[in-house]
This record gives structure tokens, sequence and C-alpha cells, in this order.
């Protein structure tokens, strides 16, 4: 859920701008800022000081280098070193992180052949989008196609912090589930919410039908990606938001690994990286097998895969990645080998919208969902998580359908509303995880992630936030991308609301604004790369199948690195804030 990087891909990629259309890619909390913020590690109970906050440094200059004039494909490569000028930070622990990547190192002739190279691959390989500028390429597979936008080299990152944010990917999914259990903690912890967020209500409504007619889902399904930067004081992975529907990018976010990868096994020697450091990244994969084996414990092999999907899907390659490794399995990270080959999933699938699943619709007795006369296993979400998915009643009423079916849904309501913005809010505070988890190790390492988040409803809070809007981030439960408001929006909202004294700041949370560490790169749109400083985010695909009391599948799945301009407040990919990227381990 949630480019959103809040949630999928759109219509024209401009030189500037980025649009692409769907399930976020940069849930987005936070602005670059390279300069310091004195005692800002957020807490929920302790004290902040809002002194010595810099203000950012000046952007760094831009230029262009356009793919169409390439007249340097026979010139001689001369050997660089990136490394020459690196920059030194100190952690907490005063121990010094390796360096990032200096691109300023590398000759521009080499770079302009990079970007030729990188585009043919991307377009052997699909690594592509629906050009929005061009008529039906969000309806009709293969009109109106350009290369997806990315970075040309992979961004540094943490090995240990990599590593952290695997680790922690199947406790978080076992939260979910955990959560998603207790329907009387999801009612009381939105009952505010449902007054004043009329798209919330309706979801919590739903969610009470299903708790009216003991609904029960004995097969649980969750295709999660728990998203985080690395605030650059602190050194600290702070998580920003866990996506539990429509987590975009599976199929794509590969390709990017990959394509970084052929760069590197080709040109490292001459900017010095090794391929080898980019971490293998077999996201879709992982999330077709989980959705195969959901499909084979349902046990009707006649049955299909939904894919539920919005009328006009720029991003519907990502998905088809995604439904051609569940068909045929064949593993297209350039991994093949023979076993694969004969050990396909022979699931097949279909895409329908809303509207379509209230017309075609139907459930038996028994409680089988029906679409056009065909049984229905499994009902995979890759739209109904923004309210734009829902313009009439149809749609609610195809939601609420599925909900009822015995079909195996991904998400559930209860694991939809486990992944609001407010229930990620009520989780962080002080010993909330020891109410649905045992393990204190778990639950340390979960805090270890979580950034500071408030309710509005925190006087203490709300008085700094006025006071320093510039370290806080206002959200409203939305997925999606470009819904969050920063800066000295932030100061202007809380004060109305606290004017108006209604009850509409339920519809909101604080969360601390993270300040992650800005480096120059090269993003690429369209053809043309740009070279600017940018941030990135890291997001951690993770799959959780339960059968009764059985856990099937509970693992972390693979990743999605985007990068965004650091002067851009929000950050989806699909939402068009973001490229997408990879990571280089240091």
């Amino acid at each position: 859920m949630g480019i959103s990087y809040s949630s999928p891909l759109s219509p024209s990629l401009s030189t500037t701008t980025l649009n692409i259309t769907h399930s976020s890619l940069f849930p987005c909390t936070s602005k670059a800022n390279p300069g310091t913020i004195s005692d800002s590690t957020f807490s929920h109970t302790n004290n902040i000081s809002l002194n010595n906050l810099q203000k950012p440094t000046k952007k760094f200059g831009s230029f262009y280098y356009c793919s169409h004039n390439t007249t340097c494909l026979g010139s001689k490569i001369v050997p660089l070193k990136c490394f020459d000028k690196v920059r030194e930070m100190e952690t907490q622990e005063g121990i010094a992180q390796k360096p990032t990547i200096d691109i300023h190192g590398i000759d521009e002739e080499l770079v302009q052949k990079m970007v030729d190279d990188a585009l043919v691959w991307s377009s052997l390989h699909g690594l592509v989008v629906g050009d929005r500028s061009v008529q039906r390429s969000g309806k009709v597979p293969g009109v109106g196609m350009v290369h997806a936008p990315f970075s040309l080299l992979p961004v540094t990152f943490p090995e240990s912090h990599w590593k952290l944010a695997c680790e922690v990917a199947p406790i978080f999914n076992e939260l979910i589930d955990r959560v998603s259990l207790d329907g009387k903690f999801l009612q009381d912890a939105l009952s505010r919410t449902k007054k004043v967020d009329a798209f919330t209500s309706r979801l919590i409504d739903i969610h009470s039908k299903m708790l009216e007619i003991n609904k029960s889902e004995e097969i649980r399904l969750g295709l999660h990606r728990s998203d985080y930067m690395l605030d650059e004081q602190t050194k600290l992975l702070l998580q920003i938001e866990l996506n539990t529907i429509s987590s975009s990018f599976p199929g794509l976010s590969c390709l990017v690994s990959d394509l970084h990868r052929s760069l590197l096994k080709y040109y490292g020697e001459h900017i010095g990286l090794d391929s080898s450091r980019i971490p293998g990244n077999t996201s879709v994969d992982k999330f077709a097998e989980a959705l195969a084996k959901a499909w084979t414990e349902y046990n009707n092999p006649r049955a299909l895969v939904l894919v539920v999907v919005q009328p006009e899907e720029h991003n519907m390659y990502d998905q088809h990645w995604l439904c051609a490794a569940l068909k045929e399995r064949y593993p297209f990270h350039l991994q093949y080998c023979l076993s694969c080959l004969y050990n396909t999933h022979n699931v097949r699938t279909i895409r329908k919208t809303l509207a379509e699943i209230d017309k075609d619709g139907e459930i038996l007795p028994d409680g089988t969902l029906l679409l056009g006369g065909k049984e229905i296993s499994v009902v995979y979400f890759r739209a109904g998580y923004a309210p734009t998915d829902y313009p009439s009643e149809a749609e609610w009423r195809a939601r609420v359908l599925m909900e009822q079916s015995s079909a195996v849904k991904c998400p559930s309501i209860s694991y939809h509303l486990a992944g609001t913005k407010k229930i990620q809010q009520e989780l962080a505070k002080p010993n909330m995880l020891e109410r649905f988890l045992e393990n204190k190790e778990d639950i340390a390492k979960l805090r270890k992630c979580f950034a500071g988040l408030w309710s509005l409803d925190d006087s203490d809070i709300i008085k700094k936030a006025i006071e320093r809007p510039d370290l806080f981030v206002m959200k409203p439960q939305r997925e999606g991308g470009g819904n969050n408001i920063y800066g000295d929006d932030v100061r202007t909202n809380l004060t109305r609301l606290q004017k108006e004294g209604s009850e509409e700041d339920a519809a909101y949370i604080l969360m601390q604004r993270i300040f992650p560490m800005v480096s120059p790169t090269f993003l690429v749109r369209e053809g043309i790369c740009h070279k600017d400083h940018a941030i990135s985010e890291l997001g951690v695909y993770g799959a959780y199948l339960r059968n009764k009391e059985k856990v099937i599948i509970n693992e972390q799945c693979g990743y999605l690195m985007r990068t965004k301009v650091s002067s851009s407040n929000e950050g989806g990919v699909a939402a068009g804030f973001a490229v997408l990227d990879s990571i280089y381990l240091n």
C-alpha cells in the first residue's frame, strides 16, 4: 500500500518529475536535511529538544545526459576510482562507517555509456511501466511502454542495518497476524478515527459486519512491506510505515537489482564497485510462492487467483511479473536452472476491477466465491487501498462480497486495518507490543525501529509541533503517497484544529520527521539522466501464511529501494516522486 511511494505508476514521466501509478513506493515521511538535530532522538516518552536545527544546505547543482545523442559507444573507457573522496560518518558509538559512492569522480562519457546500456537492458528485460502520455497504456498490455524510472547506480547502505531490517520482517509479520485477531483492539483504537474519516469508517463497518457474523479466516495470507529510513544523526534505522495492502513493486524491484548487478559486472572495475555487494532480490518469486501455497491450502486445483486491479493501471507490468511467476515460476532475475523450469506453480490468475467483481461475482451458500462462474481461491488486492478506488457503492459491495466469502484474502479486512497509521501509532505506545508478543528480544528489536509517533490528543507534543513543525510530519489514514503534511502546514493545521475544537484531529497522527543522509546520485527518467542530491528509503518485503494453528510461511522476501530528490517531501515511485533503486552493502 502505499509510492503512494504510499501506492503505484503515473501518466507521464517528465525530466524533472516522476509519474507512475500504484501502491506506494515512498510512503514518505521525511525530507532530508544534512544538518543536525540536537538531542532529537524521539521516543514516545522522552522530551524533545527543539534547539539547533540547522537549515538544509544549498541544493546540489544539476545537469542532464540525453541518451538520444550517443557518440561514445566506441570510445575508450578510462579506469576511475570512486572512493578517492569519501565522507566519513561517526556513529553514536564513535565507529566510523564506510564511505558512500562518490559519483563526482565518474567521467561524463562513461556515465553516458552506462545510461545507454541501462536503457537497452531495461527494454529487453521488462523493467517497464505504462507511459501515461499514451492513450490506453494503462489498460492494454504492450501499448505505450516506457522504462521505469531508476537510479543509475545502487545506493550504499550499512550491512548491519540491512540485516536488522531482514531480521525483524518475520516479527512484524507475526505482529500483524496477532493484531488482526484482536477485533476489539482494532475497533477501539479506530473508534475516534471512524467519526471523522469517511473512508476508514467504511472499512471499519465491513470489519464490524464480519465480527457480527462471526466470520473467521482460517487461512490467512499477508504480503507486507515495512519501509524505513536511516536517520543521519542517530544512525538508527527507523520505520516509516508497514504496508499490509497492495505492497507494490515486487516484480520491478528484482529487475533493478539485476540491472545494477549487470552494470557493475561490466563497469565496476572502472568505477571501483563490486557487483557482489548488491544483495540478491527474489521478492517476486517469494510472493508467488506464498500465493501458490495459499492456493494449495484452499485445496481446489481448478480455482483461480483473483488479482483486484484499478481500472487504469500503468504499473501493470509489475503485477504481470507476479502473475507470470505464479503460472510458470521461471526465475526472471537471471538465475535460471533446470530444476526451476520443471517445478512450476501452474496457478492461473484473473484480473478484475472492483466494479467488475460487483457485476459478475456471487457467493454460494457454502461461502464459495464465484466470478463469471469460476471459483476463486485467493483474492490478491492491488487496489482498494484508497478512497478513489471506491467511486460508487458498487465497489463497496464488491469488497463486502469478497470479505464474506471463503476465499483467502490478501489482505483480509482485519489485516488491512492492522496496517493503518493509527494502529501503527497505537502499537508504538509503551507496553502495547506486550499485548501481542511474548518474546522480549523480539519486542526490543521492533521498538528499536520505531520512530516517534503520537496521537493528536497529546497536548504537550502538539505544543512542540507548533513551535517546531519542521521536526514533525502530520499523517492521515491514507495510502498511495502525496497525503502527508509538512513544514509550516503542520503548524497551520494543528493551530486550526485547536481553535475549532472538533474531533477532526482523530483523522491524523504525528510522526517524528526523519532526516536521512543526502548524497548526489544519477536519476534516470524517460531516457534522461539527471544528477541531483537525493535520499533513499528501504522497503523490506515479508510473507506470512497460516492455516489455523499451522504457520506455513513466515519470512523476509526481498526488498525495494526507492530514491528521490532530497527537496521532495513525498516519495512514491507510482505517485511520481521517486525512482527505483537497489542496495550496495558496505
